[in-house]
């Protein structure tokens, strides 16, 4: 999109006083003599910097009001276009105030008006000023860029492609509806509806779906051929499937009621400013001049109330309630858009938009809108993209578990599906040999655990597929197996890597530890008595738990050890990393970390045991000591968690799904 004012276009050069330009003064790349506009350079300097006196004054030398709409520069300005691109408010109250009706649509040699640059730098004032005196202004259709680049626009379609979201809403509020129809040439309707859910603006997209006439927009291309559907399809984090959050916060946007229809189907309309609104002078000294009360002094509930309203107001600030409300706003607009627009989804063809859609929807893993789009044409289930694949070799591909369960609630129409080859022909116990592309293998922590991720994809879908597909081998003839090893021997070596590297640093930590606590066990605080040989405070509470934890700590070491030696010793071999190498991690990492734990119990019992009635020195190196294991304990811990999780926690396959292909919800 061409920059105003200091474009770069090769265009026919415009004839100026007697004919051509001049070779011995300065031309721009339009070839227009600059020279020519050199009497412009104070007016220029004064609209820059805002001077609104230095501004009349200069009109004034330059001819009087005719020079205000004069083209002050070699791409065609007129004062109102560089006062636009400067800001300054005042200058274009003034200007609008000295041009006609007709003077507010001159384009410049790029072919922006006024409005088009307010739109574009996100000036609601200055459009609100312009379309006060000429309401066409926002109906103009304008054509900018350059070459392929080049597109007709109106100025909501601008503010809103650019993410001028507050000039957007009061543009769309005073645009003709004409424009905007499914039978405007100009497509505007669908670009606008494209734009508004890139900026996540739902709301001004389904009102506009809404409206009469408009809601054939939704398979409509825009100029850059893109539809609504398509453009909705690319934005995962607009549905609940595609937006993941930590236990407590999903339970804070479970407990957020959906909004009201009302409520969320409302767009927010900018009111134009009434002129004849305004309060009078005699009003205004009436005003000023009456005294103000007196103020009053607030009570105790008042200042309780404002208290408490402040700290809901600051906790749910720290809790990200007001986000998590505002998103769950955000998923209820776009599901009531999604309903919209898949009412205009033909039962009885399948056209490639859609196909193409919902492709691109099954790829992030958007469930919401591959159930909507499948129910409203039941045929389309069984659609394959350019590669020949179906919808569930997609998600396998891209590793989109949410997407692959959905093929257990279609009963015997899966059969069909998976007996489908692609074009190279790989089944679809191929797919999860196939590397994911995706960003959901990234999500995964250390090639260890991604291997062990790929290894459950291709036993689920393997478990799903009756024991022939085994043998089947692809225009390649590489059965299923082959191409899974081959394709992961890279991962499979950078887990190995892994394995060794953690398993050889902890090792040496717990080594350390055993030796540490082995001696301790024998140099107990106080010493022994010389005439029994037993420790001096064996009668101790204290020392029985010295003794407890001192024995835990050198076990559990001593057993992290040996964990992490196995798996140094390990094979490596490629099922390994299914079950037995991360279940021995988990062990060697738990031990070490309870090790580590009852170390410092240890250490701090000894403390206690050798200065009694010190505690004001004692607590404070104990409370240290542990805030630095407590560090590295949370630093690691993630680790742990992430193991269990995917080696013994929840499976993210769920095959006992409900039919859904002919019922009226989904559950999330």
């Amino acid at each position: 999109m061409a920059d105003q004012g200091h474009s770069s276009d090769s265009t026919t050069p415009q004839k100026r006083g007697r004919g051509r330009p001049r070779k011995d003064v300065p031309v721009n790349s339009r070839r227009l003599v600059v020279d020519d506009f050199r009497k412009y350079e104070n007016l220029f300097k004064a609209l820059y910097k805002g001077d609104l006196d230095s501004t009349e004054k200069e009109f004034e030398i330059l001819g009087g009001k005719d020079a205000v709409k004069e083209k002050i520069s070699p791409t065609g300005e007129t004062a109102l276009h560089v006062a636009v691109r400067t800001g300054h408010d005042q200058l274009i109250e003034k200007l609008v105030e000295l041009l006609s009706e007709k003077d507010l649509e001159i384009k410049d040699g790029d072919g922006w008006t006024p409005m088009l640059l307010a739109a574009r730098y996100g000036y609601t004032g200055m459009a609100k000023c312009m379309h006060k005196k000429n309401q066409n202004l926002v109906n103009i259709v304008s054509s900018v860029g350059q070459g392929d680049q080049e597109r007709n626009t109106i100025p909501v379609v601008m503010a809103m492609t650019i993410g001028n979201i507050e000039v957007a809403r009061y543009l769309y509020s005073v645009t003709s509806l004409e424009l905007l129809k499914p039978n405007h040439e100009g497509k505007h309707g669908s670009t606008l509806i494209t734009a508004s859910i890139w900026v996540d603006v739902f709301d001004v997209a389904l009102d506009l779906m809404l409206r009469p006439d408009c809601s054939g927009l939704a398979l409509l291309p825009n100029q850059d051929g893109l539809t609504p559907l398509n453009a909705l399809a690319g934005k995962p984090l607009a549905f609940p499937s595609g937006s993941q959050h930590v236990f407590w916060k999903q339970w804070i946007y479970d407990s957020i009621p959906t909004p009201s229809a009302h409520s969320s189907c409302e767009v927010q309309v900018i009111e134009i400013d009434k002129p004849n609104e305004r309060p009078s002078d005699q009003e205004n000294i009436i005003r000023s001049s009456t005294a103000p009360p007196r103020p009053k002094l607030p009570s105790f509930g008042f200042l309780l109330r404002r208290g408490l309203l402040q700290l809901i107001s600051e906790l749910s600030r720290l809790l990200g309630i007001r986000q998590i409300y505002e998103m769950k706003v955000l998923h209820d607009l776009a599901r009531k858009l999604l309903n919209k627009m898949c009412e205009q989804i033909p039962i009885l063809s399948r056209p490639a938009e859609i196909s193409e859609a919902l492709f691109r929807a099954a790829e992030g893993g958007i469930v919401e809108f591959v159930v909507a789009v499948v129910r409203a044409n039941p045929d389309l289930v069984s659609s394959v993209n350019s590669e020949g694949r179906n919808l569930f070799s997609c998600a396998i591909i891209h590793r989109q578990a949410k997407i692959f369960n959905l093929i257990y609630g279609l009963g015997s129409k899966s059969l069909i599906l998976h007996r489908l080859a692609d074009n190279y022909g790989n089944t679809m116990l191929h797919m999860p040999g196939i590397l994911s592309t995706s960003k959901q293998l990234g999500r995964v922590t250390g090639a260890a655990l991604q291997m062990q991720t790929e290894l459950q994809w291709f036993k689920e879908v393997e478990k799903f597929l009756s024991p022939e597909f085994e043998t089947f081998v692809n225009d390649l003839d590489e059965s299923p197996t082959k191409l899974f090893t081959d394709a992961h021997k890279e991962m499979k070596k950078e887990g190995e890597d892994w394995m060794k590297t953690t398993a050889t640093s902890c090792t040496v930590v717990g080594a350390l530890i055993i030796t540490i606590m082995f001696a301790v066990a024998f140099t107990v605080p106080g010493g022994n008595d010389p005439n029994t040989g037993f420790p001096m405070f064996s009668d101790k509470k204290l020392f029985t738990i010295f003794i407890v934890s001192d024995t835990l700590s050198l076990f559990s070491s001593s057993t992290s050890v040996l964990m992490f030696l196995t798996i140094l010793t390990s094979r490596y071999e490629e099922q390994d990393f299914l079950k037995s190498l991360p279940t021995k991690m988990i062990v060697g990492l738990a031990t070490l970390f309870f090790s580590i734990a009852t170390m410092m119990i240890t250490f701090s019992t000894a403390l206690f045991l050798m200065q009694p009635s010190r505690s004001w020195m004692v607590i404070p190196v104990i409370f240290i000591a542990s805030v630095i294991i407590s560090i590295f304990g949370s630093l690691q811990f993630p680790l742990l968690r992430d193991m269990i999780m995917s080696t013994y926690g929840p499976s993210i396959f769920t095959r006992k799904s409900e039919p859904w292909l002919f019922t009226s919800s989904v559950g999330k």
